[in-house]
């Protein structure tokens, strides 16, 4: 019987801001349409919530702490500094690790199993530093692309963009051109001439959108399909209560453009139109989606292809405060899951999953060798019956002070479970803990009141506690075990 084929596709900073998840503001009846023939993950979730050390542990099945990638610009096959090298990693006891990991990537273990291993766009983290080019059979296409390709309106075009193409112009940009003048349109079109050229060998194509990520550029037909005073404003708005200065930040992502104030609040009207753009964006990539629906249809791949789409980590748009990522909140670890397999049922499924669950759900799917060392489970078992028992936790985790590289002195370890959000921070080295945060989702699922100090729930601090101590490892299916606690009684 002939192998299925992998679409994977990744979509950057896309929170579920999507028909199929639920958001009246979106426009997306491509991703919609993918949605109704897969399984819709209504509650997946990134290992840290921000791009490489997000797209390194999902394409090596790895979590941050093993393969030491917490930054954006180490590469997890890099060789480490022994002080490094000797942290423990989280919730697995002690395990040490001073020479470079002996990683095989997703993509790179379906090249080993006869695949042809295939990538445009953005797949690995953006700068020539952090792509792999181990992982693919050929040279991967449009992988390292500068902001300055996001710019075409003359107002935008930085000074000397050729010496400094990360420069950072306006934050949003509505250029009346085709789709293909961005990036994210020249993705697509590669994308689809490869699917008209593949031959008898199953592919493996990861194709890798930027949008919506900043800058918000899109073409203006896109903008145009939004009515700026009918975007809702952001909902609660305020920095949440009672929290630890480690959970918050400045949004320096977005102060970071020409247009936006580097402190205090944004006008009314920048935050519409950066929520504007946001969507605008959100419905382009949706476009680049459809073409590659489209393609798959036209080559008659459909029905023996495997998709799957992501989005690298969720986003803030004004809520808390805050803009962008670089958090633990719900917000910002929860991003789209969509799986559509040959054979397997569509729907929706409410159980929690993580992102380094990918890898092994797309092993299984194929009828390939499973990976014992990975640190995620297949998730093969619930495209079949999305209700059965399944994880009592997801784990994520963000380093403060946040920096593009080096080691940090702070580690937020943070654990959604079916109730709760609970977030430790804790002194990287001798893992004590300087803070904590507890979030009940049954009263609010906004997370904007810290409870950690609330008496009435110090039992549920300290059993959710010894939860997370206790690592990913243990809230795996087989151990998923309703734990009783006090005053509020509840599941955890």
């Amino acid at each position: 019987m002939k192998k299925p084929n992998v679409l994977f596709i990744a979509v950057d900073d896309l929170r579920t801001a999507l028909g199929c998840y639920g958001d009246d503001n979106a426009i997306t009846p491509h991703i919609d349409r993918l949605a109704a023939r897969g399984m819709v993950f209504k509650r997946a979730y990134c290992q840290q919530a921000v791009c490489n050390p997000s797209r390194a542990s999902l394409m090596t099945g790895l979590r941050p702490d093993t393969i030491k990638v917490w930054d954006l610009k180490s590469h997890f096959r890099q060789e480490l500094p022994p002080a490094l090298a000797e942290l423990p990693q989280f919730g697995a006891g002690t395990h040490f690790r001073r020479a470079k990991p002996n990683v095989i990537t997703l993509p790179e273990y379906f090249k080993q199993q006869g695949y042809n291993a295939r990538s445009v766009g953005k797949i690995y983290h953006g700068s020539p530093k952090t792509q792999d080019h181990q992982s693919w059979s050929a040279q991967a296409m449009l992988n390292v692309v500068w902001k300055s390709a996001d710019y075409l309106l003359p107002e935008n075009q930085a000074p000397q963009a050729d010496k400094w193409p990360g420069f950072k112009m306006a934050a949003t940009e509505a250029a009346d051109v085709p789709d293909n003048a961005y990036g994210d349109g020249k993705v697509a079109e590669a994308a689809c001439q490869l699917l008209a050229e593949f031959g008898e060998q199953p592919f493996f194509l990861a194709v890798g959108f930027r949008k919506p990520h900043l800058p918000f550029s899109a073409p203006k037909r896109y903008w145009d399909l939004y009515d700026r005073d009918a975007i809702p404003p952001p909902e609660n708005p305020d920095k949440p209560a009672g929290i630890p200065d480690f959970a918050w930040h400045n949004s320096k992502e977005l102060r970071g453009y020409a247009d936006v104030p580097a402190d205090g609040p944004l006008s009314d009207d920048l935050i519409r139109r950066l929520r504007q753009g946001y969507y605008a964006c959100v419905s382009y990539m949706d476009a680049q989606v459809g073409k590659l629906l489209d393609a798959l249809e036209q080559q008659e791949l459909l029905t023996n292809t495997i998709i799957v789409l992501w989005g690298d980590h969720g986003y803030h748009l004004g809520e808390k405060s805050l803009w962008c990522k670089t958090t633990n909140y719900e917000l910002d670890t929860r991003a789209p899951l969509i799986i559509s397999a040959p054979g397997k049922q569509a729907g929706e499924c409410d159980a929690l999953v993580e992102f380094v669950d990918i890898y092994p759900t797309l092993v299984d799917c194929c009828g390939l060798p499973q990976r014992e060392e990975l640190e995620g489970i297949s998730l093969a078992p619930l495209l079949h019956d999305p209700s059965l028992p399944w994880k009592a936790a997801a784990f994520s985790q963000f380093p403060r002070p946040w920096a593009y590289e080096g080691e940090p002195d702070v580690m937020g370890y943070t654990m959604r479970t079916d109730r709760y959000r609970y977030t430790e921070w804790q002194d990287f080295r001798t893992g004590a803990v300087l803070s904590n945060e507890l979030y009940d989702h049954s009263r609010n699922q906004a997370e904007i009141e810290n409870i950690a100090e609330d008496d009435r729930y110090a039992n549920v601090v300290a059993a959710l506690s010894n939860r997370l101590r206790a690592g990913w490892r243990a809230a795996l299916p087989a151990n998923c075990v309703q734990a009783s606690v006090e005053s509020p009684s509840a599941t955890l």
